[in-house]
């Protein structure tokens, strides 16, 4: 299915200058074409559109991936240990199982999603943690934090964030929807 992603503007990621009304369209986990709207609606008029406020662009590379999937702990919404991540001596005095590991990334990624990210920097080295990374489509980038993350040019993998400032209103990795704020 082709879906053409509309904001209000585009940033490519390649240095180029920005595109208004600039679009993406999106055939599986490929960007197939990015175009200004009207042409690719023309172009492809069966395709669903999705409108988005603000800005598209190629995502964000969290530097702490470490420290805040496997030093961190997200609580539990059930539990009471209120509604930020744990560390130190809370975290310490918590019976971390690989289970709770597991739930606890999960939890991260869900927060990561939510701010535009679509990689984390590692080395991650936690199974249950590896796990719900790799299940959510997140990339694991084991080197420079200063790595650009891909440009938004055909044929690339459809992984890009929308924000309308300052808030992330959507998150795509893989062609796939994963966060999206309305």
């Amino acid at each position: 299915m082709l879906t053409i992603h509309i904001a209000d503007e585009l940033l490519r990621g390649d240095g180029g200058p920005p595109l208004p009304a600039g679009a993406v369209l999106v055939e599986g986990r490929q960007i197939a074409a990015v175009e200004v709207y009207d042409d690719l609606v023309a172009a492809h008029p069966t395709a669903r559109v999705r409108r988005w406020p603000g800005v598209i662009t190629p995502g964000l590379l969290h530097p702490d991936g470490p420290e805040l999937l496997e030093r961190s702990y997200h609580p539990d919404p059930r539990e009471d240990l209120g509604s930020e991540p744990l560390t130190g001596e809370a975290l310490s005095a918590l019976d971390m199982t690989e289970a709770r590991w597991g739930a606890s990334a999960r939890r991260g990624v869900q927060r990561l999603l939510a701010q535009g990210t679509v990689a984390v920097a590692g080395p991650l080295r936690r199974p249950a943690v590896i796990d719900a990374v790799h299940r959510s489509g997140l990339r694991i980038q084991d080197g420079p934090t200063e790595a650009v993350l891909p440009a938004l040019l055909p044929g690339a993998d459809a992984t890009f964030a929308i924000f309308d400032a300052p808030e992330c209103v959507a998150t795509v990795i893989g062609g796939r929807l994963l966060h999206r704020r309305r």
